[in-house]
This record gives C-alpha cells, structure tokens and sequence, in this order.
C-alpha cells in the first residue's frame, strides 16, 4: 500500500507530466503556424511526440524513485533497534557472563497493558 507522501509526490509528478504534454501540443501548433512546407509539420508532430514521451519517461522515473525513497525510509529507522522481548546488552550479560541481563525484559512488573477493546 502506498504511503502519504508518495502518493502525493505521485500526483505531482503526474500534474507536471500533463503540464509538459500541454506544453509540447502548444509548441507544436506554433510550429506548425510557421511552418512553410508539409516536412516542417511533420517535423513538428514528431518533436512534439517526443517531447510527450519524455514527460512520461520522467513520470516513470519520478514514481520509481518515490517508491525507493519509501523503501529506504522504512529501512532506516529500524536499523538500530533491537526487539521488544530481548534483554538489553548492558550489565553482566554484555561483559561474557553466563547470566541473564540485570534488567528484565517487557512487560516489567509481570503486567500487561490493558486493552480497553477486549
């Protein structure tokens, strides 16, 4: 499932594909106004195209580099963490001992939390 943020960069991604596909069909009018011979439109048509197919070559880039930037943002932030339910690595676990850690593991106090929605 797509997150937020990407999502909303694609949309915007998309947005500027349909700007630049505007801006290659006007440009290609104009050219086409000015031009003198039948080659010169035909010119025109197949810059105009194009400038179309890469808009949506960018778009593909842009969603694929969205899609990474999700990746590597989920990444990231678990690099340092440990689980939940195991014991910290400080105390006389951490120095060779064969003794459990000095600190307990979740829950501390024997309770768990209550979920109100049982």
């Amino acid at each position: 499932m797509q997150s937020s943020k990407e999502k909303l960069s694609n949309m915007a991604s998309a947005a500027k594909q349909h700007v630049d596909i505007y801006k290659a069909k006007i440009d290609e009018k104009a050219e086409k106004a000015t031009a003198r011979t039948g080659e010169e439109k035909v010119i025109a048509h197949e810059r105009a195209k194009a400038k179309e197919a890469k808009a949506k070559m960018e778009l593909h880039e842009a969603k694929a580099r969205h899609a990474a930037e999700k990746q590597t943002g989920k990444q990231s932030h678990l690099l340092g963490r440990q689980p939940v339910a195991a014991p910290p690595l400080v105390g006389a676990h951490q120095q060779g001992l064969n003794q459990p850690a000095a600190y307990p593991s979740y829950p501390q106090g024997g309770n768990y939390p209550i979920n109100k929605h049982i």
